[in-house]
């Protein structure tokens, strides 16, 4: 189940996909980023334990990551740094294939990070793998909120919404939120995901019984600017922060500050 944010504790958000090439960790990075310079306490966990490329996207080259603090070569404090941006990572490490499946030691170091981590953060994103892996499906889990990425190109939403429907059956998930990248005109991403609605409305119901909810939370339009961005292993919002792509990830967190962050009275 869904676990709830709790006082003192960051909300939890996983960056998904159905399937990969869409900008998902390109998205989570640039987001921390925007998030951060609103004021919020921001870490980015690469929970892409197989396949990880946060340290590719954010030009780093980490001497610890995450496999050491689980062989306990390392703390988990040596393994978090700075990006740029000022948010904080903990990277994976690439080419973890022992960390490909979710066996029972796996899942419980996981956790106990996860359990680390939170109380000293406003957010933690986890910039998951994509698909429906049983990593992937364990990482979501741990997640208050799903922010799905797709962009309009028919594999992708025929993958989120496969995603998506995992996530109502197997998690009980009410509801998923969902950002379409590299959209091409103004509108694009409201009118696919009012269609993507419609076929959950007929074919995935949740626990409760009613259609899974589909909550779109902005598109990010097709811009030249991010893949010179990417190609520099720069952040967008500092190599080019006035682009409509940066403006349109600001607006994305603005629109997930004013749904998620709101401080509990």
């Amino acid at each position: 189940m869904p676990q709830a944010q709790t006082p003192g504790g960051a909300r939890i958000i996983a960056i998904t996909s159905g399937k990969g090439g869409v900008g998902k960790t390109f998205v989570s990075a640039n987001l921390a980023a925007a998030l951060t310079r609103r004021g919020h306490r921001v870490l980015v966990l690469d929970a892409d334990l197989g396949l990880a490329n946060l340290d590719v996207v954010l030009n780093l080259h980490p001497k610890i990551t995450l496999h050491d603090v689980f062989t306990g070569k390392a703390t988990l404090d040596q393994a978090v740094i700075q990006a740029p941006g000022g948010f904080n990572v903990l990277l994976a490490g690439s080419g973890m294939v022992e960390y490909s499946r979710l066996t029972p030691e796996v899942r419980g170091q996981f956790l106990s990070v996860i359990q680390a981590l939170t109380p000293q953060y406003d957010v933690v994103l986890l910039d998951t793998g994509a698909g429906i892996s049983d990593v992937v499906l364990f990482s979501i889990s741990l997640a208050s909120e799903v922010l799905v990425v797709a962009t309009p190109e028919p594999t992708s939403l025929t993958d989120a919404y496969a995603a998506i429907k995992v996530l109502a059956m197997q998690q009980k998930r009410q509801h998923v939120r969902m950002v379409i990248n590299q959209a091409a005109r103004a509108g694009d991403g409201r009118a696919i995901a009012s269609q993507l609605q419609q076929v959950l409305d007929r074919f995935v119901s949740t626990e409760s019984g009613r259609p899974m909810r589909l909550i779109h939370m902005g598109d990010i339009p097709a811009d030249p600017s991010v893949r010179d961005a990417v190609m520099r292993r720069q952040l967008l919002l500092l190599q080019t922060p006035g682009c409509p792509a940066a403006l349109a990830i600001a607006q994305l967190a603005n629109k997930i500050e004013g749904a998620l962050l709101t401080p509990v009275t």
